[in-house]
């Protein structure tokens, strides 16, 4: 905020703040409001309010795979919500400047330098406007991870369900067929390449959902703390300013404050400079790797080979039955890579029959 003592020249210069105008509109939130969004859903969507005009652009939403569409839909409106905050804040710019040439222009040295330290503040919470834009739009980003795997994880949705009606269609046409066989062994390797698939769309959801609302609630804090010293020092602006009635004739007494002014532009510097964040914090146990799977964990194969009973057996055993090299096998009595272990020792009879034989 150094700047700011020059900022009521530099309005002047450059004209171009009065040309902007916004479509936003800023609405008030009953207080009697449902305790839940989706109560008024039905509501909402019969009307035509919040939708956007047609565009090519808005065609890539009908292309999106059906499971991210509605996140895809949710991206989009945020960027609609980061123009309207960019728009205010150069609507605060241009209040700011006109505030300030008014000032000027009552020839009132009270009012001119009152206006033009106000216009100041002001032309900071635009600024303000603008800094939250920027992140929710960081925010708005880690999202964007979300609606990725979504749609690479919908190919493997497909896939499975395809072999799986595949399978359905040809028991009941040709039961006896030998590609049930070589089908169902597909489908026992589409489901273990979609359970992968699965766990990590579930990790990255939890993950990067509560990352991006935690960045855009701290950035809702400094938004609206840093706007708080901002308003409380233009409040201190406004008690420099005497509104004693005069009758006519009188004469005010001249105005002495500019240098208190100039002050409390500083204690706002200093303030804005002398903030930081005091959030509680929003803990994270997800530790990923780039398979977006759990550290120090055994992962699963990519690819699994056996029969279904196998594969449920896997994972009833847990990482007991994964062998040195994570490969499986699906026969024999044990499913390590070593040598099959007994898991008893032999009876007698069985001794005396090996001997025999």
């Amino acid at each position: 905020m150094a700047r700011m003592y020059k900022i009521r020249r530099v309005l002047r210069w450059d004209g171009g703040w009065h040309g902007y105008s916004t479509s936003c509109e800023i609405t008030k939130l009953s207080r009697n409001r449902a305790l839940s969004i989706r109560s008024n859903k039905n509501k909402d969507s019969s009307s035509g309010g919040g939708r956007h005009g047609f565009s090519l652009n808005s065609l890539r939403g009908t292309v999106q795979p059906e499971l991210s569409k509605k996140l895809y839909k949710l991206i989009k409106s945020e960027n609609h919500l980061i123009q309207c905050y960019e728009n205010a804040g150069k609507e605060r710019l241009s209040v700011a400047t006109q505030l300030s040439d008014w000032g000027e222009a009552t020839n009132d040295d009270a009012i001119s330098d009152v206006s033009d330290k106000i216009g100041v503040l002001l032309s900071e919470l635009g600024e303000q406007e603008d800094v939250y834009a920027h992140n929710i739009d960081d925010s708005r980003a880690v999202l964007k991870a979300i609606r990725n795997t979504e749609k690479s994880v919908q190919p493997s949705r497909d896939h499975k369900a395809k072999i799986a009606d595949e399978i359905a269609k040809l028991k009941a046409k040709e039961p006896q067929s030998a590609r049930l066989v070589t089908l169902e062994q597909e489908l026992v390797r589409a489901e273990a390449e979609n359970l992968v698939a699965e766990a990590q769309l579930t990790n990255i959801t939890r993950q990067k959902l509560k990352e991006a609302y935690a960045a855009e609630f701290a950035a809702t804090i400094e938004r609206a703390e840093k706007q708080i010293i901002l308003a409380r020092h233009g409040r201190r602006i406004l008690n420099l300013l005497d509104d004693t009635p005069v009758v006519p004739g009188d004469v005010r007494p001249a105005y002495e404050h500019s240098n208190q002014a100039r002050q409390i532009l500083n204690d706002a510097e200093d303030d804005l400079k002398d903030w930081q964040h005091e959030l509680e914090d929003v803990p994270s146990s997800a530790h990923l790797e780039p398979n977006l799977m759990p550290r120090e964990q055994h992962n699963i194969p990519q690819s699994e080979i056996g029969d279904e009973s196998v594969l449920h057996h896997q994972h009833a055993q847990g990482s007991s039955d994964i062998g040195v090299d994570g490969s499986r096998i699906s026969s024999g009595g044990s499913v390590t890579t070593g040598q099959p272990l007994d898991s008893y020792a032999p009876s007698e009879s069985e001794a005396t029959r090996s001997q025999v034989v």
